[in-house]
Order: structure tokens, then C-alpha cells, then sequence
């Protein structure tokens, strides 16, 4: 298993007589499978929340999606099973499955009741997954339908960044419309995951089957991206780096030496993440210039070998005397997916101080983004969500999830 690793510049051109031009930079980074194969066992935790709230359709529904993912495990992965209420326990231990119909068995016995304390069930499950971090790769599923009453929010984000610095991948799914979305979101984000909605008790089995496909492809862990940036050439100092693909993340710079970091987390073969830096270059002679290189350093869990580090990458811009613009529209297609992100927080930001106009304003201007990118589902909820604050209605909790979640990714449809 290796790294593909390939980059491309919004305009390839740089004029020479200009003493500062700016860049954007898209980065794609993947698992190259050099064989057919497994790659290394899967170490999963179910973190399940079974609080008074979950009562009736919405559990049955979470223990069949778990149920089906204990039938889709291959010989030799793990499992374990973390419940919280306002208390949490370990339901199942860390182990290798050999009597799934044990693990149903189990499953099939919780019952809802009590509050809701969200890091207690992190704590224990990220107990249960490092039992087994090594060689294997280890991913949890943190379902919840409520807020982290008997909890601590702070608490659940050290836990998070714990996981990660642990190479532990967290994703979250939040159930129903009254979970904390900024809590969910952070916890995934530190926790190197994703973000889930399920809206309906009955989308449950299709959206545990969507994540598990996508851990299912993850081959290479904990990876880093290493940039050296030529003499004069800088990043931007406010967001410098984001995550476009497969959702979009605002992503922290790490100082290591001469270089800039920025964590990646997971790899996965054939679905790239691809990473958008925003460059500012000085003045270069005439001629093809190197303005940066790149590198990535990872894990293969399955050979057991960590802090692998690719081949660098080079990147190449013609520096001309008569300059004509060389626009890249795939990198285009990425400055418009964070573009659509950023507005969207803008408008979040004037919605929370009590700024209904300017709220609208921005979610029309996502909206049109989204049209750009061909985004139709986000165009559709944003443009929608536009109008009804224009209207003077209230935007729904159901509204709001929505609104984060296609400004962070393009909706997919989902598995059968």
C-alpha cells in the first residue's frame, strides 16, 4: 500500500512583473492499493446512546443498524460495544468476532432509560479501541439523539483530541433533531471522522451501512501533510488550509522544523481527501519555478510500519513575462465548495446574533455557490432556508442540521 499523491494550482501562470500574486493550491491525497486484498483488521467500537428519549422505533431501529453491522465484520476484526444513558458501560469487550449471535443477543437487550452523558460513553470507548489500536484500524460510531446533559461538553473535545492523538477515528451520528450540532461537528472534526444525520428513525440501517463502507476502504492511517514553501512563497495567515473532499474542515497548521503540517488522519483507497491551501507568492524570475514541495508521512497498519514517508511532490508554476491566466477548473470546483462552507458559517454567525437579513443574505449566496458547483441539493435546502427567514419565520432544528451538513459535503444518495 502506497500514497497517490498529486497537486494542482487554480492557475498554473504567474505573472512576473507582479511582486505578489495568490494561489490556490489543491492537494489530493489517497491509499493506492498495489495488490487485491484486505488491508489490515478493522477495531471498532459502537458508542450507543439508550437514554429515556431513544424509547420505541427510534432504538429498535439503532439496534437493528448495529446488528447489521456485527453481520458485516470480516474474520478477524473487532469489536466492541460502549451504551450510555446518564451513565455509561461497557456492553460488549473489545474482541475478535467469532459468535456474532452473541453480540445481537446483547444488542437486542438494551432498553431506553435515563439521561444523557455523552463523554462517559466516549471514555470507555475509546478504552475499549485502544486495547487493540495496533495494526489494526480503529474507528467508532458515536450515536446520540440529545444534548450531553449529565455531561461535559470541554470534556468530550479533550476526549476527542485524545482519540486522535491516539490514532483512534471518531465519527458521529447525531439522531433525530435535538442533538448539539456544534458538539457533534467538533467532536468529529478533532476526532479525524464525519458527521452524520439521521432525520428518521428509518434511515438509520442505510446511514450505519453508508460509514461502514467508508471505514471499510480506509487502508493507511494517521497521515500528515508535509509542505516546504520555496523562498517567498507563504501561506495565508487567516485559514490558511482547509479540507475540501470528502467533507469540508477547517484544518490546523502544526510547525515541524522548516516545514508546515497539517494532520490528514485516515487514508482510503480510491476516494481521495483533497486538501485546499491558499498561497501567496512573491515575485519570481522569468521561467518554470518550484514554489513548494510536498510530502506525506503515514502508518500501514497492515505491515505494521509507522512514520512511512511518500515520495515528494513538487509543484511547478511557469512564471511569464507576458502573463495569460491558465485557470483550472477542477481546483475551481474546490475554491467554490469552501467558499459555500464559509458563507454558511457566516450566515450561522449572523443568525445567533439575531441578524435575520444578513443570515439570508449569506444563505442565498451559499445557495448560488452550490448552483455554481452544481450542488443541487445544497442549492435547494440553503435557497430554502433563505426564504423562510425572509418570510419572518423561524428556522427549524431540522433546518439548521441540514444547513450545516450540505454546506460541509455533496449529499450522497443512500446505500440500499
Amino acid at each position: 500500500m502506497r500514497v497517490g499523491l498529486q497537486a494542482a494550482l487554480n492557475d498554473v501562470n504567474l505573472d512576473a512583473s507582479q511582486p505578489n500574486s495568490q494561489r490556490q493550491l489543491a492537494i489530493s491525497i489517497s491509499a493506492l492499493a498495489e495488490s487485491m486484498g484486505r488491508s489490515a483488521p478493522l477495531n471498532l467500537c459502537l458508542i450507543l446512546d439508550h437514554s429515556g428519549s431513544m424509547h420505541g422505533r427510534a432504538l429498535d431501529t439503532v439496534k437493528q443498524a448495529a446488528s447489521r453491522i456485527v453481520d458485516s465484520l470480516s474474520p478477524g476484526d473487532r469489536l466492541s460495544v460502549v451504551v450510555f444513558d446518564h451513565q455509561a458501560k461497557v456492553l460488549v469487550h473489545n474482541q475478535v468476532i467469532e459468535n456474532p449471535a452473541s453480540i445481537k443477543v446483547e444488542i437486542n437487550r438494551l432498553k431506553a432509560s435515563g439521561g444523557t452523558a455523552i463523554d462517559e460513553g466516549m471514555r470507555l470507548g475509546i478504552e475499549e479501541l485502544a486495547k487493540a489500536k495496533k495494526d489494526t484500524i480503529s474507528q467508532a460510531f458515536l450515536l446520540t439523539d440529545g444534548e450531553n446533559e449529565h455531561g461535559d461538553n470541554d470534556r468530550c473535545l479533550k476526549f476527542a483530541q485524545l482519540a486522535a492523538g491516539y490514532n483512534l477515528t471518531l465519527n458521529t451520528l447525531g439522531f433525530g433533531n435535538n442533538w448539539n450540532q456544534d458538539i457533534l461537528e467538533k467532536i468529529a472534526d478533532a476526532g479525524g471522522g464525519t458527521l452524520s444525520y439521521i432525520q428518521q428513525p428509518e434511515e438509520a440501517v442505510s446511514e450505519f451501512s453508508r460509514l461502514f463502507s467508508r471505514i471499510q476502504s480506509v487502508a493507511l492511517t494517521n497521515a500528515h501533510l508535509l509542505f516546504s514553501l520555496s523562498p517567498g512563497v507563504r501561506l495565508a495567515e487567516l485559514k490558511p488550509i482547509a479540507q475540501v473532499v470528502p467533507d469540508t474542515i477547517e484544518l490546523p497548521l502544526i510547525q515541524e522544523n522548516n516545514q508546515v503540517a497539517v494532520r490528514l488522519g485516515d487514508l482510503m483507497v480510491d476516494a481521495p481527501r483533497v486538501v485546499l491551501a491558499n498561497l501567496y507568492v512573491g515575485q519570481l524570475p522569468e521561467g518554470q519555478q518550484a514554489i513548494a514541495q510536498l510530502q506525506v508521512r503515514y502508518d500501514d497498519p497492515a505491515q505494521n510500519q509507522t512514520g512511512i514517508l511518500s515520495d515528494p511532490v513538487s509543484v511547478l508554476a511557469n512564471v511569464t513575462r507576458i502573463y495569460q491566466p491558465a485557470a483550472n477548473p477542477q481546483v475551481q470546483q474546490h475554491v467554490l465548495a469552501l467558499a459555500k462552507y464559509r458563507q454558511t458559517q457566516i450566515a450561522e454567525a449572523k443568525l445567533q446574533q439575531g441578524d435575520r437579513a444578513g443570515a439570508a443574505t449569506m444563505l442565498q449566496s451559499a445557495a448560488k455557490t452550490a448552483l455554481q458547483m452544481g450542488d443541487q441539493s445544497a442549492a435547494t435546502v440553503l435557497q430554502a432556508n433563505a426564504t423562510r427567514l425572509q418570510s419572518g419565520e423561524e428556522l427549524s432544528e431540522s433546518d439548521r442540521k441540514k444547513t450545516r451538513i450540505v454546506s460541509k459535503t455533496i449529499l450522497q444518495d443512500p446505500q440500499p
